[in-house]
């Protein structure tokens, strides 16, 4: 009997060599040793070919001075504004520099919303003092008319409260949704989710109960100024009403004076509208793959911010990690196996027109997409990866894990990958999430305080490395 092994030496080729007469030398016994001995040849391997690539992007990374480009020269860039274009040409033109070897822009159309003239507003008490407010206008929200809004506030802290006040104390009034992100989550994430409702559809459903408009607590984790924006969604059944967010410090101060059983009253005036859908583009930049070019790999990060913001962690920072990982795989003249693309997405915010576009680009093309990762949690430390995908491709990447280590990933494991990958997993796509460390990541998001000055050059590489290493190790050896 022959016997052929093949052995991992050099993390490009292959030798064979044979084991003849293998039963009748009695030598099956040492079958369990050698298959763990070429495990751990192959897992050195990777793991020089990942220090390769951690010790390009650390050392000559481009993710740093990109991000000031895309933060400093151009600033917000909320979709179908001019800085959004602005954002899709400088895109490019780094997807080009960073050697791919297909650069093209995917046409989507997207939601065109406007913030207008600064909002103005505030409480005014019982004996006529006027307390000034931070406040911010919600994504998508229609505004106030040239007069402004004004009356009684009532405060709910669910929506279930709100429902069990009903019309008949809602009417007319200003409701005020005040729930806190919940602090015993260390998951940031898992209070961002349940405290968002009021900001989602709070003011549809304030509007179903007859509310004239709406003010709902920022989600922010600790108590600042900032006021935090976000897209609200309206329900065509009721009125929309003008709506806005305040910030933590101002929602803390305006919960204790009506727990006062204080007689108040607000204003607050927004100059937002609605303009039709504008055309917009993702930014699509690949290296063909060698062996099995038709299986397609993504790696992406929305390009579009709010407005009020630069969009430095979100999304900015998805964004030139995925340029990156292009840049340190040409630079170290890697050849994968598969087809890694590296997508700017355009309208995650307010619409996710290009998450959607990118699907349906995807099944006219009848394009094979085996794998998706999103980096859309900021530019801090990474921690893990969140893997939402079968069991099967799930223990397999958990099987990595040892090569991450090093690079301070330990969290891989069940979990989402990003609302731009999503629409994939229509085409079986498996999806994963870069997970970075997220305590600090609502003090930003959203705010006018998500600067290029809050990003780590050395975290962000750090992200890139890892985000790296996963596409290279799904490129070798599939899911």
């Amino acid at each position: 009997m022959e016997i052929f092994l093949f052995n991992r030496i050099d993390g490009k080729s292959l030798s064979l060599f044979p084991i003849t007469n293998l039963m009748t030398k009695k030598f099956f016994f040492f079958l369990p040793a050698i298959f763990i001995h070429l495990s751990m040849l192959a897992q050195s391997s990777d793991a020089t070919t990942i220090k390769k690539i951690s010790d390009e992007i650390m050392s000559n990374s481009g993710a740093y001075e990109n991000l000031r480009f895309l933060t400093k020269n151009i600033g917000p860039r909320l979709s179908g504004s001019a800085n959004a274009q602005k954002a899709v040409e400088a895109t490019a033109r780094m997807l080009r520099e960073a050697g791919a070897d297909t650069v093209y822009l995917q046409p989507c159309m997207v939601p065109y919303w406007v913030r207008g003239a600064k909002e103005t507003g505030y409480i005014k008490l019982a004996n006529g003092t006027k307390y000034n407010l931070k406040l911010t206008a919600l994504g998508n929200a229609v505004g106030s008319g040239s007069k402004g809004v004004q009356s009684t506030v009532i405060e709910v802290s669910s929506m279930q409260e709100l429902h069990n006040l009903g019309e008949k104390n809602i009417k007319g009034k200003i409701v005020f949704f005040n729930i806190p992100m919940n602090p015993t989550y260390v998951r940031t994430f898992r209070a961002y989710g349940e405290s968002g409702i009021g900001r989602r559809i709070g003011p549809a459903q304030a509007a179903k109960y007859g509310a004239i408009a709406v003010m709902v607590r920022s989600l922010a984790s600790n108590i600042d100024e900032y006021p935090h924006t976000g897209a609200t969604q309206y329900n065509d059944s009721f009125p929309k009403i003008p709506a806005v967010a305040i910030s933590t410090k101002d929602a803390e101060w305006l919960s204790m004076q009506l727990k006062k059983n204080m007689q108040l009253s607000a204003f607050f005036k927004t100059n937002c509208q609605m303009l039709p859908d504008a055309l917009s583009y993702n930014v699509v930049g690949e290296i063909r793959g060698s062996t099995n070019p038709e299986q397609i790999l993504t790696t992406g990060g929305h390009l579009d911010s709010w407005d009020i913001c630069e969009g430095a962690h979100d999304d900015g920072a998805g964004c030139v990690q995925s340029i990156e990982i292009l840049r340190a795989i040409r630079a170290l003249g890697i050849q994968p196996k598969r087809t890694i693309r590296a997508v700017m997405f355009m309208n995650e915010e307010n619409g996710g027109r290009g998450g959607k576009a990118y699907l349906q680009n995807a099944k006219d093309k009848k394009e094979q997409h085996i794998f998706a990762l999103e980096s859309d949690a900021g530019g801090f430390t990474p921690r893990g990866f969140g893997l939402d995908m079968s069991e099967e491709k799930r223990n397999k990447m958990i099987s990595w894990k040892p090569l991450f280590l090093e690079y301070g990933v330990y969290d891989i494991a069940a979990g989402g990958g990003g609302s731009d990958i999503a629409p994939l997993k229509e085409l079986g796509t498996a999806l994963a999430g870069l997970m970075p460390d997220s305590q600090r990541y609502f003090d930003l998001h959203h705010a006018a305080s998500d600067t290029f000055e809050e990003v780590s050059k050395r975290e962000l590489n750090l992200g890139a490395v890892n985000m790296a290493a996963l596409i290279w190790l799904v490129s070798e050896y599939g899911l």
